[in-house]
């Protein structure tokens, strides 16, 4: 895995099942081989806010994929709220190894992305090869993460006509004439009021992550990124994640937008972590060989 290489690039879907009825995913593979990485974006953000570290892995000879949750980027939007919650998120990372045919990956993600994968681990962690988290939302987040959502969810409910308005707008504007990030927040807010009310009512109440007592069970090695000055996303979380996670390593990233802006140092921390995570283990050596 250590030659970098070209990677190809292909979309795809795949359809669960739920209570709800029948709903359709969409995802991205970058390159090829067994060597799995599923990464998974933040709130309502679309997948392709990975490209750049997804093409990062994959040249390296992971096979990685982005996966657009249900009511994110092209994936379906219904507008039922039992449809989300980082649970069945989570079942949906499941059932998108299932459908590849992988029978570990390496999970993470960003913000919701790294809860998610998080609770991967919980519910099925004989699929997690590893861990890449960045930027959880846990528990020094709670207050100003209902701050910050509360505000989403009443406007979707009360004033639809502001979100269908903006969204209106959004859908006009061309992504390849913008910057690639411009791009993705249009994405994250081209939402349907309905999808948008009851996505985050679904998040709002449900489970956020699984709590402190799990963690600790999760045994995958793990590598966990914290920002500084960031009170949606405090290190003081990341770092209390890595503390709790048995065989997890912090890193403390220089600011919010490094693995944006300057991405080397971080994707070559990501890329090691990949590397080491699928290499071989060394079987013992016999006594007086």
């Amino acid at each position: 895995m250590s030659e970098r290489h070209l990677a190809s690039e292909r979309i795809g879907q795949l359809f669960v099942e739920s209570d709800g009825g029948r709903d359709r995913l969409e995802y991205t593979e970058y390159g090829t081989g067994d060597a799995w990485v599923v990464l998974l974006p933040g709130l309502l953000m679309p997948r392709r806010m990975h490209d750049h570290v997804a093409r990062t892995l994959a040249s390296a000879g992971a096979h990685v994929v982005t996966l657009d949750f249900l009511g994110h980027g092209r994936s379906d939007q219904p507008d039922d709220p039992l449809a989300y919650s980082v649970t069945s998120f989570a079942e949906q990372v499941v059932a998108l190894l299932d459908h590849l045919g992988a029978s570990q990956a390496i999970v993470g993600g960003t913000s919701l992305g790294a809860n998610v994968s998080l609770e991967v681990a919980a519910i099925a962690p004989d699929r997690v090869r590893g861990l890449l988290l960045e930027m959880p939302v846990l528990d020094n987040a709670l207050e100003v993460a209902i701050v910050s959502f509360a505000p989403l969810l009443l406007t979707a409910r009360v004033f639809p006509f502001a979100i269908s308005g903006m969204r209106f707008v959004t859908t006009k504007v061309p992504r390849g004439i913008l910057p690639w990030w411009l791009g993705i927040g249009l994405d994250t807010v081209e939402h349907r009021p309905g999808a948008l009310a009851a996505y985050v009512h679904g998040l709002f109440f449900g489970r956020v992550a699984p709590p402190a007592k799990e963690r600790r069970r999760i045994t995958a090695p793990a590598l966990v990124v914290g920002h500084p000055r960031d009170p949606l996303h405090p290190a003081s979380d990341a770092e209390m994640l890595a503390g709790e996670l048995p065989n997890a390593t912090f890193e403390r990233a220089r600011s919010i937008l490094e693995w944006r802006r300057t991405p080397e140092r971080l994707d070559l921390l990501a890329t090691k972590f990949v590397l080491d995570c699928w290499r071989p283990a060394r079987r013992p050596r016999r006594a007086g060989a």
